[in-house]
């Protein structure tokens, strides 16, 4: 993975800047996210999370945004506690729980670099999301342990989940391969609920947020000047989560019989990412790897995961 974004950053450095030759107005993306990628050999808590995502650029009926994106969303998101080996009810630290759900968002892009996108997600956190046929699938296929524990998972309950996502940018520097920008998240339903918000440093060859990976806003109905053809930087991401409700960890909301084993999720938690990310025409790839701080008490330790994204568009 190192070798790998040297190659691109060694490509980049010998690139110059030009003006958006071509431009395309749909895009098919894929997310895949696992303790695994820190090599540590650890599988506790957030442990897999796998996120499918289609995207075309709206027509725009007005001047007061440069563009206007819909998407639709697939994912499953798989959580165990400690281990992923767990024999007694009395080891787990955290609730086995799988989250499976559709969606879909609309995003409005402005001059000034702002956006704002509104996501609406139908799911379901328990059984019915299939996290143990998931994992023990995907153990099975790679050669790791054998999964048990999930017979200790949380119940059933059907999700309703709304997210809007802002992105501000703060400032740019004058020779502008550096910015700071405030993202904030905020989520609406009965599997999470709480507000996210944080600090976005990147420095690199970027390009403005109305048309970046940072936004995933690469698609375009016309050729946009003033861009770079590649866009590649790195970047540093704290942020700070207030957890209203978490059904992975409390059970669902409105089951009386949440699981055989529950907890009460930390109103606050603590997460850094660091990572890279690359886009040119065609393409986009991105790494990073998140740590964040317990997610509840009981917790035997903190969390932390890579994450991986590619990007095709046509």
């Amino acid at each position: 993975m190192r070798s790998t974004f040297l190659l691109l950053f060694l490509i980049t450095l010998g690139s110059p800047v030009f003006c958006q030759k071509k431009f395309y107005k749909n895009e098919l993306g894929f997310r895949s996210e696992n303790d695994a990628y820190l090599a540590t050999t650890q599988d506790r808590y957030y442990t897999n999370g796998v996120f499918i995502q289609f995207k075309s650029i709206a027509k725009s009926l007005d001047s007061s945004n440069i563009k206007k994106i819909w998407s639709a969303n697939f994912g499953q998101e798989l959580y165990n506690a400690q281990s992923g080996q767990i024999k007694n009810i009395a080891n787990v630290d955290r609730p086995f729980a799988g989250y499976l759900y559709g969606g879909g968002s609309f995003q409005w892009l402005k001059p000034n670099e702002n956006s704002i996108k509104v996501e609406l997600q139908i799911g379901v956190v328990g059984p019915s999301a299939l996290g143990e046929e998931t994992q023990t699938f995907l153990h099975k296929t790679v050669g790791f342990y054998e999964i048990s524990g999930w017979q200790f998972q949380v119940n059933d309950e059907i999700g309703v989940n709304a997210k809007v996502n802002l992105h501000y940018l703060l400032l740019r520097n004058k020779t502008k391969n550096l910015d700071l920008s405030v993202p904030v998240n905020l989520s609406l339903g009965n599997t999470f609920s709480g507000v996210n918000a944080g600090i976005l440093f990147r420095t690199g060859d970027l390009n403005p947020f109305y048309h970046s990976v940072a936004t995933e806003s690469n698609i375009a109905n016309k050729i946009e000047d003033g861009l770079n053809e590649r866009e590649f930087y790195f970047f540093l991401k704290p942020s700070l989560t207030y957890v209203a409700y978490d059904a992975t960890i409390e059970g669902g909301l409105f089951v009386r019989d949440k699981g055989p084993v529950t907890f009460n999720a930390n109103p606050f938690v603590f997460a850094q990412q660091i990572g890279a990310a690359y886009a040119n025409n065609r393409w986009t790839f991105d790494f990073s790897v998140i740590f964040k701080s317990k997610q509840l008490q009981e917790a035997k330790r903190s969390e932390q995961y890579g994450s991986v994204a590619i990007y095709y568009r046509f």
